[in-house]
């Protein structure tokens, strides 16, 4: 593990693993290098690529500082850009779809942009989340009650009953979650006004359009229509991005699928 320093003093954990070019892997909600997605990708990417894994603030070894604001995770990314050197190719996924988005819109060195499933619910393709959801779990993390944040996030993105029961009983997962329930609200703001329903909001809308690498976005062939869309919509503001679908996936993609998809478009 290596550490490097955001530009507020934020300490960011991070390794770096193969040889090849740089290729930074940006988690969604909950995950960081040693819990999700990444883990399982990453080693599939090595044979390729220097492949750069890191914990987003206030997760794993990484620091946190007060107030939370998007442009401090924007900073933490270009830390780790710096520290690796050279252009990037990066993959953002679910919410970490959406940060990548905007740390290559706003300069991050990038050669090549994936995002897979950026979570933005637009155009009354997907029921809104209930009005008052992140002032729910704000409180709920404000008072301590962690469980109380994750049960409500889980519920919201669709995990039925008998999941979020199952899950509180695997000592590998339920402490994991809970022990990082405090940055949901980050997730929150770094998505912005995507879960009300509307359309693009339009200082998304801005960023997306400033893109100006090649960029792909995946979407799982069994992922719901609104998923779908949102990849569609996503691709309408990046100067010639394309969509490509992954058969059988869904948003828990599994890296066996994804990781043929990162190498094709990378190389």
């Amino acid at each position: 593990m290596s550490v490097v320093v955001s530009a507020d003093g934020t300490r960011i954990a991070y390794e770096m693993n193969g040889s090849g070019p740089p290729l930074l892997l940006v988690d969604g909600a909950f995950c960081s290098r040693a819990f999700g997605p990444m883990p399982a990708l990453a080693p599939l990417l090595t044979s390729r690529f220097s492949v750069v894994t890191f914990d987003r603030r206030g997760r794993g070894e990484s620091g946190d500082t007060s107030p939370y604001a998007v442009e401090r995770e924007l900073e933490d990314l270009n830390a780790v850009a710096t520290a690796v050197g050279g252009s990037l190719f990066v993959y953002g996924t679910s919410s970490g779809a959406v940060l990548a988005a905007r740390a290559v819109a706003a300069g991050l060195p990038t050669a090549k942009l994936a995002l897979h499933e950026p979570p933005v619910a637009l155009d009354g393709t997907h029921a809104p989340t209930p009005a008052d959801f992140r002032e729910r779990i704000a409180s709920d993390v404000v008072a301590g009650r962690r469980g109380d944040a994750v049960k409500l996030f889980m519920r919201v993105v669709g995990v039925p009953s008998a999941g979020i029961f199952f899950m509180r009983l695997m000592p590998n997962v339920w402490p994991k979650l809970t022990a990082v329930a405090h940055t949901l609200p980050y997730d929150f703001a770094v998505l912005g006004d995507t879960q009300s329903g509307g359309p693009v909001p339009a200082e998304l809308a801005g960023a997306l359009s400033s893109i100006r690498v090649p960029t792909v976005l995946l979407v799982g062939g069994k992922s719901p229509p609104w998923m779908h869309h949102a990849a569609k919509r996503v691709t309408d503001h990046i100067v010639g991005s394309t969509v490509r679908v992954l058969p059988g996936q869904t948003h828990n993609v599994k890296a066996k699928s994804v990781a043929p998809a990162l190498i094709e478009h990378f190389t």
